[in-house]
């Protein structure tokens, strides 16, 4: 399966998707208001990964800032992971962003797929 790789920049976050070397990252920020147009390559990535998963999924979110369009975008990602086996969502926030540390317990609580709560 080819690997996704988007560069973020100071709207978008930097995804990094690799089946081979097991890495799946959202990092940056992620204040665009077409959040559909910008996930849409890896909603279909996702579904494309989820015919043929790795035994373990671990998909690390490390942002500074999403908006609602985001979060809404994140909901359909994480229904996906939900049909594949041994995946969870690893959460980071800074120890001092309770915003963050808050969007991510909301997000949890709307699907089966596991969090781990990391500060950095």
């Amino acid at each position: 399966m080819k690997n996704l790789e988007i560069t973020g920049s100071e709207t978008t976050p930097s995804l990094n998707f690799n089946q081979q070397k097991n890495q799946f990252s959202i990092e940056g920020r992620s204040l665009m208001e077409d959040a559909g147009n910008f996930f849409k390559p890896l909603k279909e990535w996702l579904t494309e990964y989820r015919k043929n998963p790795n035994p373990k999924t671990e998909l690390n979110i490390k942002l500074e800032y999403l908006n609602t369009a985001t979060s809404r975008q994140f909901l359909d990602l994480f229904k996906i992971l939900e049909g594949i086996p041994e995946s969870k969502i690893v959460w980071q926030f800074s120890d001092e962003d309770e915003d963050m540390e808050e969007m991510g317990q909301e997000l949890a609580e709307l699907v089966i797929v596991p969090f781990e709560f990391r500060t950095y």
